[in-house]
């Protein structure tokens, strides 16, 4: 994948493909008007755009993503901290929770989420 970012229009158009395909270019078009308020000619543009970025293709007016919801924002969250933050995971959490901080439950999602990695 060329390009690993999306910005918050693009996102939601990727949205609507992500929560309804296969979707059919033209149903995808009539919800991009309802939704954002788009006409046919930019939701195609668009659709364009994120397909030459290889997150989704457009084939035969059908629509299928070619990278997972969950696979795409967990490669862009790993990109962000190797250019922020060196690649350092602890560094992005330290820096998270200077400000933010840390809910007793996200400690211990964190925990479990460590002891599974140990445990293989």
């Amino acid at each position: 994948m060329a390009d690993l970012t999306l910005g918050a229009i693009e996102s939601r158009f990727a949205d609507i493909i992500w929560s309804n395909e296969p979707i059919s270019s033209t149903e995808l078009s009539k919800r991009s008007e309802e939704l954002l308020g788009w006409k046919k000619s930019t939701s195609f543009t668009v659709l364009k755009r994120l397909c030459e970025k290889g997150i989704f293709q457009n084939q035969k007016g059908r629509v299928t993503s070619l990278i997972s919801r969950d696979d795409f924002y967990a490669a862009q969250s790993e990109k962000f901290v190797d250019e922020t933050f060196d690649g350092s995971l602890p560094a992005f959490l330290a820096a998270f929770t200077a400000r933010k901080g840390l809910t007793q439950n996200d400690v211990d999602t964190l925990r479990r989420m460590i002891d599974e990695y140990e445990e293989g």
